[in-house]
């Protein structure tokens, strides 16, 4: 046999009605465009995702342009490597290109039921390792107002948001910084991973982290199917918002962060309507506190009046009664005083009767006595002493000398007499 007619052999036994139009699953490897064609390659995979099958697939440009763009829509997810897909066509053996199943229909649901399972997968497994809920259980601040941001620089997204937020009507003042990421493609998930890295290292200056995207297809949204980026949204300690750009797109991030809103521009009106319903509850603080003075205002000043028109009365009153008692006392006094000081003063009339008639004899008495003393002292002086015969010896320092051995031979001695002194040298 020459190899075409080996080639055709082939085909004949493999072209068959079994193997024509059949449906077959697989996941999707080596995905290329080449002028409106589709080549690709299905894969079976072991349990340790190293292929165990293979086959070259093939949708020509005429099923192309309709299957592909019909799969991307309802899946949301682009025709590429790396996702499963369930197909029907039918196998061909080609005598140059060789054996390959040609597509002529793909099925979206399988796919989207794989996606589905692979996000539960993830959300279990966050679930399992007690993380799922902690970012979601996060508090917020009263007011919100210091934002980091995880977006792409020039995104129109972030303009977006950053427009909305600094314009907003009630001029509430925010805080925000750009912490730059890629947004899409396979390195997304580590670019984003990075992002809150940065923010993390310095946490104390924010008070959330807003993560958005501008709208882009929905085939961009695999990134965020991402079992890390999503336990790191779930651990981040500070309340995380999604705003990726889709409204009916929900990715495994928007299970765990703690809010999710459908653009970057609803992120920054849930901000501002944060800070709003703070402000509004102030206000409404400010005027019931407003009407409450006024009220108190206005019955102090009904009791001012009160007090005013009652005052002179008062006074007039009491100064009437004052003027009673005062009477009172007055006569009361008047009539205490004649029962009291007359019998004093008929006291101090007797006390000076008798003052006068004693007075006299108890000068005479103590003069006397005065007299006696003054006797007896003279008597008792050193000058009756010494008039008497008797001396006084001192020595030099000035000490009596009262015993004959208080001084020595050679010392000299003043000797004091009634009518002089004189001096001696003791030998």
């Amino acid at each position: 046999m020459t190899v075409g007619e080996l080639a055709r052999l082939i085909g004949s036994l493999v072209m068959q009605p079994a193997t024509s139009n059949v449906a077959v699953t697989g996941e999707l490897s080596d995905v290329s465009l080449r002028r409106g064609h589709c080549y690709f390659e299905l894969v079976d995979k072991d349990s340790n995702g190293m292929p165990s099958a293979k086959l070259r697939a093939t949708i020509w440009a005429s099923n192309a342009s309709k299957l592909i763009p019909n799969f991307e829509q309802a899946t949301g997810q682009k025709f590429a490597s790396g996702i499963k897909v369930l197909l029907r066509g039918s196998v061909t053996m080609h005598p140059v290109y060789g054996l390959s199943v040609v597509v002529n229909d793909i099925d979206p649901t399988y796919t989207l039921g794989d996606l589905e399972r692979r996000r539960m997968e993830i959300l279990n497994r966050l679930q399992a390792d007690g993380v799922l809920d902690n970012n979601r259980s996060l508090h917020w601040p009263d007011i919100p107002t210091r934002i980091a941001i995880i977006s792409a620089p020039g995104a129109a997204g972030y303009g977006d948001f950053i427009n909305q937020l600094f314009t907003n009507p009630e001029h509430i003042r925010f805080e925000a910084k750009l912490f730059e990421a890629v947004m899409q493609g396979d390195r997304a998930p580590a670019s984003i991973i990075a992002a809150l890295d940065r923010v993390n290292s310095e946490l104390e200056r924010w008070d959330c982290v807003v993560i958005i995207r501008g709208g882009g297809a929905t085939t961009d949204l695999q990134a965020f199917e991402n079992y890390e980026l999503a336990a790191n949204v779930a651990q981040f300690p500070i309340p995380v918002i999604i705003g990726i750009g889709h409204e009916r797109d929900i990715t495994v991030l928007d299970w765990v962060a703690n809010m999710r809103v459908k653009t970057p521009t609803a992120a920054a009106e849930w901000l501002i309507a944060r800070a709003e319903s703070l402000l509004t509850a102030l206000r409404n603080y400010g005027s019931k506190i407003l009407h409450q003075a006024a009220d108190m205002l206005s019955g102090a000043k009904e009791q001012l009046s009160y007090n005013q028109g009652l005052l002179p009365q008062l006074a007039i009153g009491l100064i009437e009664r004052n003027r009673a008692r005062l009477a009172t006392a007055t006569a009361t006094l008047t009539t205490i005083s004649s029962r009291r000081i007359a019998p004093a003063l008929e006291r101090i009339n007797l006390w000076a009767s008798t003052l006068q008639m004693s007075a006299p004899k108890a000068i005479i008495t103590a003069g006397e006595r005065l007299a006696a003393k003054e006797a007896l002292l003279k008597a008792l002086s050193p000058e009756a002493v010494l008039a008497r015969g008797y001396s006084i010896t001192r020595n030099s320092r000035g000490e009596i000398i009262r015993l004959a051995g208080d001084i020595q031979e050679g010392e000299e001695i003043v000797t004091v007499t009634a009518n002089g002194e004189f001096t001696s040298i003791v030998k």
